[in-house]
């Protein structure tokens, strides 16, 4: 809110918001011009929604225009700023790789896959960032070409240890919001089952846990003590995960999954809500998680075996084409919301696209309002 220093010439100061994707324009109150202590106020932001439109098929709508757009928050239709098409739009991508315990045999051709992905889908503007969630996260790749990137991706190997996963996504979503371009689309694509058992919050609770036991631990048989660890790392991961999105959300990220894991995710409770948390990241911000019901590679038959595998890559490469497809043909929908919102609150928002009925929509869901 600034005061008006004379009649004859009002100075405005705008003041640019600290998360991406989102700026502020002024928005002058009515003013006497014989009244020196007028104010004027700045309460408009720039809100950028990443959204992706396809038909029945699931072929990406293109040619779309503001007029096509319809955009509703907290209920209220607003008036959209502009819409560009993808091809128009830098992209950025984090792919984040899970190496722990990650020994099964689809490990290389994920890599391999992954790589020709990129490969299929940058263009010489994009840039790439590559991350491993194992014991800690690692960048193993700063922002950079598709070739580069593709150059990192095959220098990662598979290992067996602990996994972080909301720290490495954490990591990943900072990295992009300080690094990207403001007006770029910024996407996550993650290689994982969502499980978590060492990130900070994570483990902290686990560890607390077991301190809170005390001395009855040491009569705990194991599959009581089992329950225990696993309910202390759920309690934890439910606070995680709204944490996590909050950070994805003011970001300007949309987060995409595929679960190696396929199908196997419903065999227990850590797996389970690790597969719903990729979902919630992915429905929140406007991507999609693929759980895959890959086939087993383990038969006693070999050539069973050699089967399955080749289905399950046939699977996988599906998987990052139409990935690959949905970015090509991203809008970035912009627009400038006026009302006051608290800092903090999670205004909600409803993107649609009245002129084409029966097309699917994939948009962020809202935005935490940061003043």
């Amino acid at each position: 809110m600034l005061k008006r220093t004379s009649p004859l010439f009002v100075a405005i100061v705008l003041s640019l918001s600290s998360m991406v994707g989102y700026s502020q324009k002024p928005t002058p109150t009515p003013a006497k011009l014989d009244d020196p202590n007028d104010v004027i106020k700045v309460t408009s932001r720039l809100i950028v929604v990443p959204t992706s439109v396809t038909d029945a098929q699931g072929n990406a709508v293109q040619n779309l225009t503001p007029n096509d757009f319809k955009i509703l928050e907290e209920g209220k239709p607003q008036t959209i700023e502009s819409v560009s098409p993808g091809e128009k739009v830098p992209l950025e991508i984090a792919l984040l790789f899970d190496v722990s315990a990650s020994t099964d045999s689809m490990f290389n051709y994920e890599l391999d896959t992954a790589g020709r992905f990129l490969a299929g889908v940058m263009r010489p503007e994009d840039r790439a960032s590559v991350f491993t969630i194992g014991q800690k996260p690692i960048l193993v790749q700063g922002r950079d070409t598709a070739d580069k990137a593709v150059a990192a991706i095959k220098t990662i190997q598979p290992t067996k240890g602990f996994t972080a996963f909301y720290d490495t996504v954490t990591m990943a979503a900072d990295y992009l919001r300080q690094n990207a371009p403001e007006r770029s689309r910024r996407v996550i694509v993650v290689i994982s089952d969502g499980e978590d058992n060492n990130s900070s919050h994570v483990a902290k609770a686990i560890q607390d846990g077991y301190r809170k036991l005390g001395d009855k631990i040491n009569a705990m048989d194991s599959k009581t003590l089992y329950a225990a660890t696993v309910q202390n790392n759920l309690d934890a991961s439910l606070a995680e995960r709204q944490r996590v999105l909050q950070l994805l959300q003011n970001a300007d990220t949309v987060f995409y999954s595929v679960n190696p894991g396929g199908g196997s995710y419903q065999l227990n409770k850590i797996s389970v809500f690790g597969q719903e948390n990729m979902e919630r990241f992915a429905n929140d911000t406007g991507g999609t998680a693929y759980a895959p019901k890959f086939q087993s590679v383990d038969n006693k038959v070999n050539y069973d075996n050699a089967t399955n595998t080749r289905l399950n890559n046939e699977m996988l490469d599906r998987i990052f084409r139409q990935l690959g497809s949905e970015l090509r043909s991203q809008y970035l929908v912009q627009y400038y919301s006026e009302p006051d919102f608290a800092n903090g609150k999670f205004v909600k928002l409803d993107v649609t696209v009245p002129t084409h009925p029966g097309v699917k929509v994939r948009a962020r869901q809202g935005y935490y309002v940061k003043n």
